[in-house]
């Protein structure tokens, strides 16, 4: 299995060193010598724990049996990853949906259509200074968090969440979005902000220095949402449908894996891909997500989901129109890969 993974500035390359990992196993078409090996590039919008089981299906050599020599690049932002796809420098997409929404509404002919929901809750918590045993999510007001991009799933995600707790995130609370992606919790460190919103490993990390203190998980107060899926143009799909049907059924067998194992076998498994990350942390990590139920049984990406996304949209002020189901999903996929 080919993977390398590309920075396209200095910040940008500073977070490969936090989420980036190169995986020692290799599978290519020398161990399934009986299958015809299709050579497929996949832009991931970052390289996060979060996303275990495509991890998993990469090192158990599911893509290998299926029939794909894959080739794993970085984007390091939704926004790169669309362009790579767009551009045809990569085949398939993984990122925030909200993308092809985007994409869409921007007139764009051959559009990118979501064909697969690897997780169902937000990937990202809210960090203190000190330990909180009762959080509670009015003890923000009056207080300064670095937030995210806006835009971006997580920083919706953490404005929806607000604004069920009936909290204004322009009124009561300052929400600082002008550090980069991958920089907060250095800058949280440094002593910015009362509160930081962080990924994994940042917020395991924080945790380890002393620095900071997961206090609430965004997924679990967020409830289930369409956080990240799997998409390609709509011209690749109609042109290629076996190499999308093999894909999909690769990463229903990651699925199937990490609903069946430990997070100390699915840690086992993906350590490869993280090797600048101890066992230990990974497990813990792991289990977080493991715990509120990230990952879904499978890869179907329901209508439900997608109007919540456009829901959460709507409520960020940034989706002008709604836009169809029917032209964004495809499930046909997903429900092949689940029997």
């Amino acid at each position: 299995m080919k993977k390398r993974i590309l920075a396209f500035t200095l910040v940008l390359a500073m977070a490969v060193f936090t989420f980036a990992g190169c995986g020692k196993k290799q599978e290519t078409a020398k161990d399934t010598p009986d299958k015809a090996m299709t050579e497929v590039t996949l832009n991931e919008v970052a390289h996060s724990i979060f996303y275990a089981p495509m991890y998993v299906a990469i090192e158990e050599g599911y893509f290998a049996q299926e029939g794909i020599d894959l080739t794993l690049v970085t984007g390091f932002g939704a926004d790169k990853t669309m362009t790579a796809v767009l551009t045809d420098e990569a085949d398939i997409g993984f990122m925030g949906s909200e993308a092809s929404i985007y994409t869409y509404l921007g007139g764009t002919e051959d559009y990118v259509v979501n064909f697969a929901q690897l997780t169902q809750r937000a990937g990202n918590f809210l960090v203190a200074r000190e330990p909180i045993d009762n959080f509670s999510w009015d003890m923000v007001k009056n207080t300064t968090i670095l937030g995210g991009r806006a835009g971006g799933m997580p920083e919706m995600v953490f404005e929806y969440i607000l604004k069920k707790n009936g909290i204004d995130p322009q009124a009561d609370l300052t929400i600082d979005q002008s550090i980069d992606f991958g920089s907060t919790a250095a800058a949280f460190s440094g002593g910015q902000g009362d509160f930081t919103v962080e990924f994994e490993p940042h917020a395991t990390a924080l945790e380890a220095k002393g620095d900071g203190y997961v206090v609430a998980s965004l997924g679990e107060d967020s409830g289930y949402v369409p956080y990240t899926a799997f998409s390609a143009k709509k011209g690749y799909i109609e042109a290629h449908p076996d190499v999308i049907q093999s894909f999909t059924n690769a990463l229903q067998k990651g699925m199937d894996y990490v609903k069946s194992h430990t997070p100390e076998e699915i840690a086992a498994a993906i350590q490869p891909q993280f090797e600048e990350t101890d066992k230990e942390t990974i497990t813990t990590i792991v289990t977080r997500y493991y715990d509120q139920d990230t990952w879904k049984d499978n890869l179907v990406f329901d209508e439900d989901a997608f109007t919540l996304l456009q829901n959460i949209l709507e409520e960020s002020g940034e989706l002008s129109q709604r836009v169809p189901y029917t032209d964004l999903v495809n499930t046909e996929y997903a429900q092949t890969a689940a029997k």
